[in-house]
């Protein structure tokens, strides 16, 4: 019989995000004028076509400024739907994938200008998703204008004219390195943004003349009527009919948005949104929610993209990667700072974890049961067999041997992402999971390797810059310096080792993720180990993310490296993989691996995945046949 302290009639525990949801779901629906639309709810990345909407689940525990950032992304898909005419936006996108970019930043913009403009709650909603995915993206402490990004800088510009809102505190330094160049070059044309804000048609071509005057237009293509008189009078009468379908579109989102200002008043009291997921980003007309990742939601479509999927993945150059020691990263004064941080960090969760470690830790020592072979000729004396040498002297002194087991002859490597959409409250508890895990892990005599991945840079580094020089040749493959840290390896103790896992609150050191490569160093690190039993465990928040090798490649290039390597993994070696995803969906990566909403939840899933391998018989996992992967 089970023992509860609820009260009687009260048999569930209520689900307070219940609420949230259905008032998200509403009013994204009420503005988008689309009853029908599917809103989910989900650990995958926000996504939007025209018969669903992708959110974040929401926390079980909300702060305000997750409210405001979850009624943002819903405010934006709404808005999107509601004013967007993917027609009109096909018909005048440019062609060049840098201009390409641009565009599309700039008519989501458009479409978030019109929303904050008739509805203030509306604005307030988009402002908090942009303050959101800024600081995620660590872009306040750039100095260099190539680490920011001109397609933001024009949208937040852009935004401004718009609304008159500034932008965002994160994204200031974005906008304070561009805004002289673009004032200089392209102010006028700003301001003509600003008079037709309502006509979709007349903003695509003002956005156009704007490429024009910051030297972009031959990746604009800014002439695309030109052509003999048959053409140019069938060029002129698809302009009409684009003409009047956006004007259609922009008669009918008046009566659309107007019609959810009180909606959107109801919501002021309950949404929210999950820590780590993505704020805001729309995907590219026509591609498949199910696939669709934030990190690629801007990459224009490739036109040579049947050439680039057949060449296999590479880096333009490995000169820049560096693979290096938490020490060579940070002296030793900083890093006993920040672990000192860190500590003060985890005073809440440390507790949580720390129990569930000493239960892992009781479940392998049973496990560890100590097994003898007895009646041998040479080992350790048996002293229970003395008596029957006392009683007849002829008897032959007896020896024991303790039996060797597969359980202490093991190893486990932790690999955590190191990336910026890790910040915050995910990479304190990775790092805080981590520390005593191993710490647990190191009693039962199973060594522990903490590895981290991140890039060098944002948006690329030398190796961006080397292509630039080189005259930019077509698929170059990865675009950014690598940056492998080494926490902790497996032959070095836990208290030497601790101060360093303080290197991850290092501000700045959370930047891009390229998870095949990273997967693969660590794969290759565990193979040269001696131990019969290996087993790499993956954390991370997304998919493989680099700006600056996703805009000259095709968008699933990264991704499409992640999953062979995994596959390389799990059908031929003798590496034991498991993968844990904060806030999005790895299961459709890897074959053993576990999803959590909340961050507080790691601790729990990597004692129990790790006590279900232990716990395997013979010490060995059960490999599933599974098919190959397309």
């Amino acid at each position: 019989m089970s023992i509860t302290n609820r009260k009687p009639g009260n048999n569930a525990q209520p689900n307070v995000t219940e609420p949230i949801k259905q008032a998200v779901a509403g009013a994204l629906r009420s503005i988008a004028g689309a009853r029908e639309l599917e809103v989910v709810f989900s650990a995958d990345r926000p996504s939007l076509t025209d018969e669903r909407a992708r959110l974040p689940e929401p926390p079980r525990q909300p702060t305000a400024t997750d409210i405001a950032v979850l009624r943002g992304q819903a405010d934006a898909m709404a808005l999107r739907l509601a004013v967007h005419n993917k027609a009109v936006h096909q018909k005048l996108a440019p062609e060049g994938a840098a201009a390409r970019s641009v565009y599309d930043a700039i008519e989501q913009a458009r479409v978030e200008a019109i929303g904050a403009k008739r509805m203030v709650g509306v604005g307030d909603n988009i402002t908090a998703m942009l303050e959101d995915r800024y600081h995620r993206s660590n872009f306040e402490d750039i100095r260099d204008r190539s680490d920011a990004p001109i397609e933001d800088a024009l949208s937040l510009l852009v935004r401004e004219r718009l609304t008159g809102r500034p932008a965002p505190h994160a994204a200031e330094k974005i906008v304070s390195l561009w805004r002289e160049t673009i004032e200089a070059k392209a102010g006028k044309d700003l301001d003509k943004l600003a008079e037709n804000i309502g006509d979709q048609f007349a903003f695509a071509r003002n956005i156009r003349e704007l490429l024009a005057h910051l030297d972009m237009a031959d990746e604009a293509n800014m002439e695309p009527d030109e052509g003999d008189d048959g053409n140019q009078d069938e060029a002129e009468g698809e302009e009409e009919s684009s003409d009047g379908e956006a004007q259609q579109s922009a008669d009918s989102e008046q009566a659309r948005i107007d019609a959810m200002d009180s909606a959107s008043d109801d919501m002021e009291e309950g949404t929210s949104e999950v820590d780590d997921a993505p704020s805001g980003d729309m995907p590219e007309e026509g591609e498949q929610s199910d696939s669709e990742e934030a990190g690629t939601a801007r990459n224009p479509p490739q036109s040579k993209a049947d050439e680039w999927r057949a060449i296999s993945y590479k880096a333009y150059t490995t000169r820049f990667d560096e693979v290096t020691t938490a020490e060579e990263l940070c002296d030793t004064d900083e890093l006993t700072r920040l672990r000192a941080y860190l500590d003060k960090q985890i005073a809440n969760v440390q507790g949580v974890v720390a129990r569930l470690a000493n239960r892992l830790q009781r479940r392998l020592l049973a496990q560890q049961n100590r097994a003898w072979e007895f009646d041998l000729e040479e080992g350790i004396l048996d002293p229970a067999r003395l008596p029957r040498v006392i009683i007849d002297p002829f008897q032959p002194l007896s020896f024991k041997y303790e039996k060797d087991t597969d359980f202490r002859d093991t190893v486990v490597t932790l690999l955590i992402d190191n990336s910026g959409s890790m910040r915050g409250r995910p990479i304190t508890v990775a790092a805080t999971c981590a520390d005593i895990l191993a710490r647990t892990l190191e009693r039962c005599a199973v060594k522990v390797e903490i590895l981290g991945f991140t890039t060098r840079a944002w948006k690329g580094g030398q190796s961006r810059d080397a292509w630039l020089q080189a005259g930019k040749p077509q698929a170059p493959g990865r675009l950014n310096d690598l940056r492998h840290i080494i926490y902790k390896s497996a032959d070095a103790p836990w208290r030497r080792a601790r101060r360093n896992l303080g290197l991850m609150m290092r501000e700045g050191l959370l930047k891009e993720n390229i998870d095949g490569e990273a997967l693969d160093w660590a794969h290759k690190r565990l193979l040269a180990r001696p131990e019969q039993r290996r087993i790499l465990m993956v954390i991370s928040d997304g998919a493989p993310v680099d700006d600056s090798t996703l805009s000259v490649n095709p968008g699933n290039y990264l991704e499409k490296h992640l999953r062979a390597i995994i596959e390389e993994i799990e059908t031929r070696s003798p590496v034991e993989l498991i993968a844990i995803g904060i806030g999005h969906d790895v299961t459709r990566y890897y074959e053993r691996a576990v999803t959590i909403v909340d961050a507080e939840e790691l601790g729990g899933a990597m004692t129990d995945k790790l006590a279900e391998l232990f716990e395997e018989s013979h010490g060995q996992p059960q490999r599933s046949s599974r098919k190959r992967r397309a």
